[in-house]
């Protein structure tokens, strides 16, 4: 062994194992400083799309509009994988379009997208790498708003006056050539279906072209108030006591008077056009005496609602002998507190038919005038609630007429708020003429408190 180890052989060899292992150690150490150092092989190289990139316009905001530029693009960016995923993430370039040029003319061009603080070991794709747009001059111009709704959705009997709107005018700024094409300025109010009662709220201002395409332009303020008065329109007719049934023997009615004498009907125009009056049925077949009665009104079927449900009746009556009764039929139908005046006013007519009619005037002062057909949030005051009234007429007529034969009234349904002179109805017995002093009142509408 010792002869083995002591030979020139045994040193070569181990000389040689040295050597060898010496070379791959240095070897290893190097590449592993070469990758320490960034000095290995070529990174990875890939691809990735970001969407809806904001676009930033770079132009005279002042003086000019642009359009056509799309709002977003797509990029795609190439490079190390780890560049990559950092800009994905941050997002930190932009993409825009440069029309800063002082001196840039006006109408259609092709501009290219550029992209910015990007990172420069990537290399970005924009999709798409063109933009066709449109420069005109910046224009502001004042217009008048115009509201409108839908009539359809109001309740049935319902109408609507002119809505109004506050303010009354906007300022509209775009391209010179789109404000040239605005023909209306509208401001929508929504209503909900079955409206009955008036409405006030915003409503969106729009532009728009003559085939009411909108417009993209820029409008201060972008929205109105916008208050539309909703009512219903309404007539004032007389209420007519209508006798029913027969009489007790022993019994007559000499006088049926309803108190009030008028009610106020509410629907639509074509629907009040057609009713006079309203009926009131008064049964006396249990009649014993005089006798006061509350009854119901029955409403038309074309009408929405009535100003009073219910009525008072007066019935007058006076006991007679069974053959005397027998004797004077029974009037069946009797118009309040008259028929008995008439009856008798005919035989003395007759008595009287070859003399000349005496005609003489009677004054009555103080007579109420009953304002009707209030909506229910305003108030209505009147100048004067009470005004003088000269009756002309036969003397015996006249004689015959009080306070409570003469009713005026003055209908306030259809007035907006404000001060409004208002002509005078009129309700006297028949024959005679009526003059007043003046045949309108003033009337100032008011609204009521939201409180209230």
């Amino acid at each position: 062994m010792d002869k083995f180890t002591n030979s020139a052989w045994f040193m070569r060899i181990v000389a040689f194992a040295l050597a060898a292992l010496l070379f791959i150690s240095i070897n290893f150490e190097m590449e592993s400083d070469k990758k320490s150092l960034g000095l290995s092989t070529a990174p990875e190289i890939s691809t990735e799309t970001i969407e809806n990139v904001p676009v930033e316009v770079y132009y005279d905001r002042e003086n000019l509009v642009v359009s056509g530029v799309p709002e977003t693009v797509d990029v795609t960016l190439k490079g190390a994988k780890s560049l990559l995923i950092n800009a994905k993430n941050q997002r930190d370039f932009k993409v825009y379009v440069d029309l800063s040029d002082p001196a840039i003319s006006m109408g259609d061009r092709t501009v290219t997208f550029k992209i910015s603080e990007l990172n420069e070991k990537l290399v970005a794709t924009i999709d798409p790498e063109y933009a066709e747009v449109n420069v005109q001059e910046r224009v502001t111009k004042e217009f008048s708003v115009e509201a409108e709704y839908n009539s359809s959705l109001l309740e049935e009997g319902y109408t609507a006056g002119q809505p109004t709107v506050s303010p009354k005018t906007v300022k509209i700024t775009g391209a010179k050539d789109a404000i040239e094409q605005i023909s209306y300025v509208k401001a929508n109010l929504e209503i909900s279906k079955g409206l009955n009662e008036t409405v006030n709220g915003k409503a969106t201002v729009k532009a728009l072209d003559r085939d009411l395409n909108k417009l993209d332009v820029t409008i201060e303020p972008s929205s109105v108030a916008v208050s539309l008065k909703v009512s219903i329109p309404s007539k004032t007719v007389s209420i007519a006591p209508k006798q029913t049934g027969k009489a007790k023997d022993g019994i007559r009615i000499t006088s049926i008077s309803v108190d009030p004498k008028e009610v106020t009907l509410f629907g639509s125009e074509t629907s009040l056009e057609k009713i006079d009056g309203i009926n009131l049925p008064v049964n006396i077949s249990k009649i014993d005496g005089d006798t006061e009665l509350e009854l119901d009104l029955d409403k038309p079927e074309s009408v929405q609602k009535m100003s009073l449900g219910k009525a008072k009746v007066k019935i007058r009556t006076e006991k007679v002998n069974v053959d005397e009764e027998n004797a004077k039929p029974v009037i069946e139908e009797e118009e309040p507190e008259t028929e008995q005046k008439q009856e008798e006013q005919v035989v003395e007519e007759e008595a009287k038919e070859d003399e000349p009619a005496a005609i003489e005037s009677k004054t009555f002062n103080n007579i109420p005038i009953v304002p009707v057909g209030i909506q229910d949030d305003q108030n209505a005051e009147l100048e004067s609630d009470v005004t003088s009234i000269t009756l002309l007429g036969e003397t015996d007529d006249l004689k015959k007429i009080t306070k409570d034969d003469i009713n005026l009234t003055v209908d306030v349904s259809n007035l907006d708020e404000g001060t409004h002179d208002v002509d005078l109805a009129v309700t006297v017995p028949e024959g005679v003429e009526w003059e007043l002093d003046s045949k309108t009142v003033s009337v100032t509408i008011t609204q009521k408190d939201e409180e209230t």
